[in-house]
């Protein structure tokens, strides 16, 4: 179960960005990748954490301890831990990366800049995020946009 899980969450998340990084720009598709990349991802990261949470899904040895390093890598070393953890992964980082999008459309940054900052984000979420922050942060003034 938590393979077939972990397989189509990262079967839907690289369509995704492929999508975002690729194909141009139509609203019908940016809300698709909110809806159907981000809203699927988000729900199943929900369902299984539930599941698991309620005893409905199996999820190995122990509980669900946030509150120590140990208790985290315990979670982490079930693969239930490791597959949930991953969609969390996979649905802040495409969220993320359409924000980018978005952003950087509306400050005017051409595809090629954006492309090596959404594999950034795609590869390694913050990293790629900080480099936008630092990229857009002198055209954000120049247009009086902070938003």
């Amino acid at each position: 179960m938590w393979d077939t899980a972990f397989g189509i969450a990262n079967g839907l998340a690289l369509v995704m960005w492929l999508a975002l990084i690729l194909l141009p720009r139509w609203p019908a598709l940016l809300s698709a990748i909110l809806y159907l990349g981000v809203g699927l991802l988000c729900a199943a990261y929900a369902l299984l954490l539930i599941g698991v949470l309620s005893g409905l899904f199996p999820a190995g040895e122990g509980g669900m301890d946030f509150g120590s390093i140990e208790g985290v890598r315990a979670i982490f070393a079930s693969d239930a831990g490791v597959t949930i953890g991953w969609i969390h992964y996979l649905a802040f980082d495409l969220f993320v990366g359409l924000w980018i999008v978005r952003d950087a459309d509306a400050k005017g940054f051409s595809r090629f800049v954006q492309a090596p900052v959404l594999l950034a984000t795609f590869l390694a979420g913050p990293l790629g995020l900080v480099v936008w922050l630092l990229l857009r942060e002198k055209r954000a003034r120049a247009l009086g946009r902070w938003q």
